[in-house]
Parts: structure tokens; C-alpha cells; sequence
């Protein structure tokens, strides 16, 4: 971690398009860990992301929007949070949704057999 403050508004960065989760997108906000993140992700209503697993624990904030997860409604305001190696989703945009996302570790693989 840099030794001062750090700043990133909207304007200082580029959203990216995830190929694997269309209608998806991320600004990376830090690296507060190894192979870990802190982004916002947008979702476009309609999105649907697969139940997937990551290798490491996550934590969610809804930023605006709603979106449905594991059978939850979450709107804006909602806090979920998954631990290492659990299954999760699908996550459903069911309107368009923005989400602040960190995660303490790897992304791992989407598309792959869910673990036993």
C-alpha cells in the first residue's frame, strides 16, 4: 500500500467489459491484498451471473439497484457477505445495479464444475 493517500474518482479510470459475464463491467478501485480487489461492478438489468465460487472470502454492498442472489432480493443498501470456497449466485440484475465488491484473494474460474 502506498505511504499516502490515494484517490480515484470515475473520471480517472475506465470501466472494463468482462468477456466471460456480458453486461457486466468493473472499475478497480485498490489491491488491498495479493490477488485481491476492491471495484464497483455494474450490472445491466437482465444480467445474469452464474452460481460460481471464489477462493476467497467477499463482501458486497449494493450501491443502487436491486439484484437477486441466491434466491435474496438485495436493494440498495443490502451487505451480503460469502466466505472462501462457497457457492453463490446466480446474481441477477433485475434492474440495472451497481455493486462495491471486496475481495480477499483470487478471482478463481467461472464456468467450471462447482466443488464437491
Amino acid at each position: 500500500m502506498s505511504k499516502q493517500q490515494t484517490f480515484v474518482s470515475p473520471e480517472d479510470k475506465t470501466w472494463t467489459a468482462i468477456d466471460i459475464l456480458p453486461g457486466v463491467e468493473l472499475l478497480s478501485l485498490a489491491q488491498p491484498v495479493p490477488e485481491g480487489s476492491i471495484h464497483r461492478a455494474r450490472m445491466k438489468k437482465g444480467t445474469i451471473v452464474p452460481v460460481h465460487t471464489h477462493p476467497a472470502d467477499e463482501f458486497v454492498l449494493v450501491l443502487s439497484g436491486t439484484v437477486e442472489t441466491g434466491g435474496h432480493r438485495c436493494d440498495a443498501g443490502t451487505f451480503w457477505t460469502t466466505p472462501a470456497n462457497t457457492r453463490q449466485g446466480p446474481h441477477v440484475a433485475i434492474t440495472d445495479v451497481e455493486l462495491l465488491t471486496i475481495r480477499l484473494g483470487a478471482m478463481g474460474t467461472f464456468g467450471e464444475a462447482d466443488p464437491a
